[in-house]
């Protein structure tokens, strides 16, 4: 009679098969442990090895699954049982939930309101850690023609001329636009630099015959309309 040795492999993968059919059941609750949800998300780019420890080290180097999903490939290839692959997995995560955002929140077949604006726009800026500028053009019906990255810059600052934005206003034919800017970190609150940037660009703008609508300041979770603000509107009249 054989005897059947259950090697490190059959374990873990009884161990996986067990996780994973709970997470169908039940998903996770908001009392699952980080380093469980860590390890289970590591099953998929580590398929042959125990996570375990990983997993705890990961969330001790970055304390959070936001923090480990914000840190960059260097950051987390330091940490032991990180290697490319299962870095370049992690890094996946955000780009590919910002997708699955933005297509929830397209409504670009419709006219637009301020509130589908900048709900399009908090899903297209959804866990960005670098500045980004971007132009959101219309037609005369208030329809959606376009959504245009126009810079990128640092976790602290982004340039943008108002010759971009003519450029990119006359090659979209667009009748108005909107255009945004995140602080990630920050406050939805705009700088100096924000208020000459937006005054230059209304000029601009009106120069061509295009409306600008409203210029939107984007953080992690919050947002400002500069148009329908007491400080800011003037510029928009």
């Amino acid at each position: 009679m054989g005897v059947r040795h259950m090697g490190k492999e059959g374990t873990h993968s009884g161990h996986r098969k067990r996780v994973r059919m709970e997470f169908f059941e039940n998903g996770f609750s908001p009392n699952t442990p980080t380093h469980k949800i860590v390890e289970m998300m590591l099953y998929y780019a580590v398929p042959r090895k125990d996570t375990n420890n990983t997993a705890h080290a990961l969330v001790e180097r970055f304390g959070t699954i936001s923090g480990i999903l914000d840190a960059s490939k260097d950051e987390l290839i330091k940490v032991p049982g990180v290697g490319e692959c299962t870095a370049a997995f992690l890094k996946m995560i955000i780009p590919i939930a910002r997708i699955y955002l933005a297509e929830k929140s397209d409504d670009s077949e419709k006219r637009m309101g301020r509130d589908d604006v900048c709900r399009f726009l908090m899903s297209r800026y959804f866990g960005l850690t670098d500045e980004v500028f971007s132009m959101v053009t219309f037609n005369g019906k208030g329809n959606m023609i376009s959504y245009d990255i126009l810079a990128r810059g640092n976790a602290n600052e982004v340039h943008v001329s108002a010759r971009d934005i003519i450029e990119n206003a006359l090659k979209r034919k667009a009748a108005c636009t909107v255009i945004a800017h995140n602080h990630p970190g920050g406050v939805a609150i705009p700088s100096e630099e924000d208020i000459f940037v937006t005054d230059d660009i209304k000029a601009a703008l009106d120069h061509i015959g295009v409306k600008l609508l409203d210029h939107v300041i984007i953080t992690d979770d919050d947002y400002v309309c500069m148009a329908i603000s007491k400080d800011y509107k003037g510029i928009f009249e």
